[in-house]
């Protein structure tokens, strides 16, 4: 009985853990002032590419290198980065936003997904079980105590079928 209640006790040592280390993380963030990086991933270059202001790769891009100039601007202004993107958004739409936000319709598009995949694993599972069932019928039954022919003839073909 011991040895049931250890793994119970060190997972939620360890849930407990990582929530701490979460918290820890979330305070040191909240103050600190966010880099010119992390506001270029936070915001989808508009020249068609797809990837984020940070990543865009085209030379002399006519929109990667206007954004970057205004997030350098908007940081010498001493926004922070909440500020800084919806200044953006009320410029440019939810389109700049790289990723969409987690309120709202958009919430749908972060939680559908892990959803789904629930959904799919349940299923997965649940033909599994069912396939793994389907073969294990009845057994066969047994020829009746007083027909010694029946059961000669089930024997005889279980034999010729095991030796052929």
């Amino acid at each position: 009985m011991r040895r049931s209640a250890r793994p119970t006790h060190r997972l939620r040592a360890g849930i407990g853990l990582v929530a701490v280390l979460l918290a820890a993380a979330a305070v040191g963030r909240a103050g600190s002032t966010p880099s010119f990086q992390e506001i270029e991933e936070s915001l989808t270059c508009q020249c068609g590419c797809g990837l984020t202001v940070h990543s865009c790769n085209h030379v002399n891009c006519p929109s990667a290198l206007p954004l970057r100039e205004e997030i350098r601007a908007q940081m010498a202004s001493g926004h922070d980065k909440p500020k800084i993107l919806a200044y953006f958004v009320q410029k440019y739409g939810e389109k700049i936003l790289s990723s969409p936000t987690a309120q709202g319709f958009n919430l749908l598009a972060w939680v559908t997904p892990f959803v789904l995949l629930a959904l799919a694993g349940g299923i997965v599972v649940l033909v599994a079980v069912r396939w793994s069932r389907r073969g294990q019928g009845p057994p066969p039954a047994a020829p009746a105590p007083g027909d010694n022919g029946a059961y000669r003839e089930v024997l005889e073909r279980e034999l010729r079928r095991f030796e052929g």
